[in-house]
């Protein structure tokens, strides 16, 4: 009998070992973890929206997914993202394409001076616009969303009322927004925006030409007591991820990416614009910040110096190839869609 029951308990035992052994792994692995590198202070918009995205896929996938995020350079920088997203250093990457205007040329025409309204029809304009052309540039990562920064403008130092009174200052731009300054006379000057505020207080620059949520952000109001509002251009970024982690992923995990591909963009844009009328309220406020708005007039005569800009993008890039045209008109006819015109 204790033979006979000796046995018995040896065959639980060991059915109790193989169920271990070849039980799913889903059933016994932890959350797929990913990593999330951003280039930006964790405080300011591209991270602000990456920890909702983290915190929005971890809710929907109950669980099942668990992201790391890097802002501030941490674990990629800024012009090295898409490359590190490619080669795997990090599985999700968030990066602006006008730090790299010849790889992202599609995506990039976004930042032409088109006037833009907000960073909600910006971004949404340029994810169909991504949509629509699937530039090549993307082929090697998969793209799970994209957004804008909201429109420029100048803050300044000095009151800058006319392009008389800013012809010849120094003012801080980065990418396309040199064209931009230099059609209106200005004086670009390009440099990190960390670096920018030493920058002010040396008198290196008198301005800067940016999205206005760094008022607040970067403390800019403290330094610049004018802001002259001209409302363009708007520059893109992307969130990418490497294209095997994306393939190793389950199906069911894929579909909630893709469907918070467009809500995320939307998101973002709302987010952005929100984020700007705060910081200005707070910058007239708190720190006596004066707005200069362009007349209907003055305003025409600023925006039709930008026009050979848009023109020459077009010349250049049909040469290469591209229906530069169609993509110009696109933007402006998404851009209309998206402000109810």
């Amino acid at each position: 009998m204790k033979r006979k029951l000796g046995f018995v308990l040896a065959g639980i035992f060991l059915a109790t070992i193989f169920s271990i052994t070849w039980m799913p792994a889903s059933a016994t692995a932890g959350p797929i973890k990913l990593t999330y590198a951003n280039f930006p202070p964790a405080p300011t918009f591209p991270c602000v929206q990456m920890e909702r995205w983290k915190k929005e896929v971890e809710k929907r996938t109950n669980g099942k997914v668990a992201i790391s995020t890097f802002p501030g350079g941490t674990l990629l920088k800024a012009k090295g993202m898409m490359d590190g997203v490619i080669a795997g250093t990090a599985d999700i990457g968030n990066l602006c394409m006008a730090y790299q205007p010849g790889r992202f040329l599609i995506t990039n025409a976004i930042a032409l001076p088109l006037g833009l309204p907000n960073s909600e029809v910006a971004s949404l304009t340029l994810w169909d616009l991504y949509r629509k052309y699937k530039p090549k540039a993307f082929a090697k990562v998969k793209v799970l969303t994209m957004f804008t920064t909201a429109p420029s403008n100048i803050m300044s130092k000095i009151p800058i009322r006319n392009l008389e009174e800013l012809k010849g200052v120094p003012i801080r731009a980065s990418g396309g927004a040199a064209q931009i300054l230099k059609a209106w006379g200005a004086n670009r000057v390009g440099m990190p925006m960390p670096e920018t505020p030493e920058a002010l207080q040396k008198g290196v620059v008198k301005g800067l030409f940016s999205s206005l949520e760094v008022m607040k952000d970067f403390k800019f109001a403290e330094l610049c007591k004018y802001v002259t509002m001209i409302q363009t251009p708007v520059y893109p970024f992307a969130v990418v991820m490497n294209m095997d982690k994306w393939n190793s992923l389950p199906k069911d995990v894929q579909k909630v990416f893709d469907e918070l591909g467009t809500q995320q963009s939307v998101w973002t844009g709302v987010y952005m614009d929100n984020h700007v009328k705060k910081a200005m309220r707070w910058s007239k406020r708190k720190q006596g910040v004066k707005v200069f708005r362009l007349s209907k007039k003055q305003q025409a005569k600023w925006y039709k110096l930008l026009e050979p800009i848009t023109a020459k993008w077009i010349e250049k890039n049909k040469a290469k190839g591209l229906p530069a045209e169609a993509i110009v008109q696109d933007i402006k006819d998404f851009a209309q869609m998206y402000s109810g015109k």
